[in-house]
């Protein structure tokens, strides 16, 4: 089994491949970083992570010209988005009015300011550090995860989607909002796995184990 992690010059990369590496313990899988589109397509999985501003993301995958093998494995194999990576299959982000690949229909947006918890305090924006992430479906991506387990988050943006089926987990700051989204092949976190210690090694396994199928 083959397993791309996408290389746009905007992840980080070397952490993903360490996480998806020592997740692989148990499993048959080759996992490399790539900026071949032809190298993506042919993989049986893909890992597409990403950080930074999302218009620089956006151009930086145009560049590489990574569009269309992203959209194609979008539509037929298991694909794993992490943090700008996942914020990318929106239509737009708030953040420079972006357009983006539009695998779903929604907005990326902005945390308000000032982001007041609900004793008035302010929050700071980028939300940066460890949230419990609380599980509003059944996936087999959550094998072994309990819930509310908490994940490492840096962003300033969040996921709004039209389709709220979509919603696989939420976590608060201080509002609940969408930090897990999939649908059929796709599964996507605003939150780093890679980041996350165990239960991020446990969703990475998870990916590596998985068919597709929700």
């Amino acid at each position: 089994m083959k397993v791309a992690i996408v290389d746009y010059g905007m992840g980080n990369l070397h952490s993903v491949l360490k996480s998806a590496q020592y997740a692989n313990q148990t499993q048959q899988a080759q996992i490399f970083i790539t900026s071949d589109p032809q190298e993506i397509l042919a993989a049986d999985k893909v890992i597409f992570p990403g950080q930074g501003a999302m218009p620089d993301c956006m151009k930086s995958l145009h560049e590489y010209g990574l569009g269309e093998a992203i959209l194609s494995s979008l539509q037929i194999k298991p694909f794993f988005g992490i943090c700008v990576g996942a914020q990318l299959l929106f239509a737009m982000s708030e953040e420079g009015q972006t357009k983006s690949l539009g695998w779903c229909e929604g907005v990326v947006k902005r945390f308000e300011q000032p982001l007041l918890d609900e004793s008035g305090q302010k929050l700071k924006v980028p939300h940066m550090g460890w949230n419990n992430v609380h599980q509003t479906k059944a996936h087999p991506l959550f094998k072994n995860i309990a819930q509310d387990s908490r994940f490492y988050f840096v962003h300033s943006y969040y996921f709004a989607p039209e389709d709220q089926s979509i919603v696989l987990a939420t976590s608060e700051y201080p509002h609940e909002f969408a930090c897990v989204i999939g649908r059929d092949n796709v599964f996507a976190t605003q939150f780093h796995p890679e980041k996350s210690h165990q239960a991020g090694l446990q969703l990475m396994a998870n990916f590596l184990d998985w068919d597709g199928q929700s």
